[in-house]
């Protein structure tokens, strides 16, 4: 296992920017396939960006594309997910996970594609 903590989350105004970040003590986190996911209440869990392995190429959903950067630190073993020009849509739960450094493309929107999940930081977005 790979324990995650996340931190980060709060209550913002639209418009505004949060950074969250996702620690690991584990596996060094270049290794893996890193991605963070939503869930806001009575929907199901969506994905919402996820960067490959080793200096992999980063992928987001379309609805936060040129908003929300994944990235990776990988001295500190923290992923973040930079989110700018925040929406009321973006109200949620926030999670991060962690999966094999070898997952394709096509399953990382997947929740069943991640072996490990962050307890979740909620994200307000309210005027």
């Amino acid at each position: 296992q790979v324990p995650l903590v996340e931190s980060g989350g709060g209550l913002v105004r639209p418009g505004d920017s949060l950074r969250l970040s996702c620690a690991t003590s584990g596996r060094a986190l270049r290794t893996l396939t890193l991605a963070w996911f939503r869930q806001a209440p009575g929907k199901e869990r969506e994905f919402v960006a996820a960067i490959k392995s080793n200096g992999g190429t980063s992928y987001a959903v379309d609805s936060v594309k040129g908003r929300f950067t994944v990235s990776r630190d990988s001295v500190k073993n923290t992923g973040y997910l930079q989110m700018n020009s925040l929406e009321p849509e973006d109200t949620a739960v926030y999670y991060c996970a962690t999966g094999s450094g070898r997952a394709i493309t096509s399953v990382l929107r997947y929740p069943s594609t991640y072996d490990d999940w962050g307890q979740g930081t909620q994200v307000t977005v309210s005027s």
